[in-house]
């Protein structure tokens, strides 16, 4: 059966491949097209803040005078529209990221309320519960409340309305998907929900978490009056080169109140040697439109291929897109696990290497993740993962090159084709 697949495989592939760029075909353009604007945006940034060779050199100890560091920070907030923003290789993911923003504008006695939902797993620990002793948001007597979306992923507003106290402080907002199968929020939507929330609570801090979004469109929140933003340098703003960070950016007074929990009160964003890592953020940005936009494209094209092949995606190849994050549903946990090991199995890393699930920290579920990468956890590259759950959903995301993605799924067609996963027949 194996072999008389791999014979007439390759055949297959050709004729589904070309059917589904032809078909996403506009799709594919306007992807280049965000791409050109939001490169000019970037370059625009680097000239207006005269960044030169000699930013790109290291600094020891506590950093002090690091004209670099200043100047990447300057770059990051006219990127993305913000009053200042603080770029750090030191904040170690999103959440740390994430959590260093929440903890700087929440106090005792505050309420976080999240608006689009149940947050992302990791966070549930920042979260965590009164009292738990862990140091978390609840531990220290912040409220944290959430409100579900509707049931076709639209923000339920008479919930927030009934949730709101004179106490609420921070409306959240997750951009992205995460594990669910909802609609990510495009910055339009994202500015339409920051009007309504200043009618509700006209001093409420609106944040964002902007992983996978940045770069997908050509404005950022902050730009669409976002108080606050957090995201990952190893995703999409560093390019594919960032070997590690964070960034957050909006109001300057927030993005300082952030940066006193980066370090200390006090010290905040003034100190903090870059350990040589500079010169590959500064690159790193100025590479991420192209780099977001091959990885927007993959997506495009893996909706394109897996809906003709009978398979629910989200969004649709057709749909618009806001993030990286290409969600595919499989009727069970074996096609879902047999598709991430065959990301995996077509990384230039690690290829050899066969995932399986495990309780990964921080994830309530076993969690099965093809990372062939570069950089470790870098999901600008070429990456899925997916919680071992009904419903059973791979989430890809990522892929610094067009052609990489497409090679991912072909052996992702390929091997659930020789396991029975996907029908051989004849497709048009």
């Amino acid at each position: 059966m194996t072999d008389r697949i791999g014979e007439r495989f390759p055949a297959l592939w050709e004729r589904w491949s070309k059917a589904a760029e032809e078909t996403a075909r506009e799709r594919l353009y306007g992807a280049d097209a965000i791409v050109e604007k939001n490169q000019e945006k970037v370059i625009r940034a680097f000239q207006k803040q005269k960044v030169s060779d000699y930013h790109f050199a290291g600094s020891t100890g506590y950093g002090y005078n690091d004209r670099g560091r200043e100047v990447l920070d300057l770059v990051y907030a006219d990127v993305f529209g913000a009053e200042a923003a603080i770029v750090r290789p030191h904040l170690v993911s999103g959440t740390h990221t994430i959590s260093a923003a929440l903890f700087g504008c929440l106090r005792p006695g505050d309420e976080l309320l999240f608006v689009t939902g149940s947050p992302y797993d990791t966070l549930h620990k920042v979260i965590g519960k009164p009292d738990d002793g862990t140091g978390s948001l609840s531990d220290w007597g912040v409220v944290c409340r959430t409100v579900g979306l509707r049931e076709d992923g639209s923000v339920d507003w008479e919930g927030v309305r009934r949730a709101v106290t004179e106490r609420t402080k921070v409306f959240a907002i997750q951009r992205s998907r995460g594990y669910s199968w909802r609609p990510s929020f495009t910055v339009g939507q994202i500015g339409e929900m920051v009007r309504r929330i200043k009618e509700l609570a006209p001093d409420g801090i609106v944040f964002v978490d902007n992983c996978y979004g940045e770069f997908t469109e050509e404005i950022e929140p902050p730009e669409a009056g976002v108080d606050l933003i957090a995201g990952s340098l190893i995703k999409n703003p560093g390019g594919g080169l960032a070997p590690s960070g964070g960034y957050i950016a909006g109001r300057a007074d927030l993005v300082e109140l952030a940066a006193y929990r980066i370090t200390a009160p006090g010290i905040g964003g003034e100190v903090g040697a870059m350990l040589g890592t500079t010169r590959s953020l500064f690159q790193g940005l100025f590479l991420a439109p192209l780099m977001v936009g091959q990885a927007v494209k993959g997506s495009i094209f893996a909706a394109a291929v897996f809906e003709r092949l009978g398979f629910q995606t989200h969004p649709r190849w057709s749909d618009p897109r806001t993030d990286l994050i290409q969600a595919i549903r499989f009727p069970s946990a074996e096609p879902l696990i047999a598709f991430v090991q065959a990301v995996q199995k077509a990384a230039a890393v690690d290829a050899h290497v066969v995932p399986e699930p495990w309780d990964m920290p921080g994830y309530e579920h076993p969690v099965i993740m093809a990372a062939g990468t570069f950089i470790q956890g870098g999901s600008l590259e070429l990456s899925a993962d997916a919680p071992i759950r009904e419903p059973y959903i791979a989430y890809m995301q990522g892929g610094l090159t067009y052609a990489h993605v497409k090679l991912a799924v072909r052996q992702a067609c390929e091997d659930l084709a020789a396991k029975g996963y996907l029908s051989m027949g004849s497709r048009s």
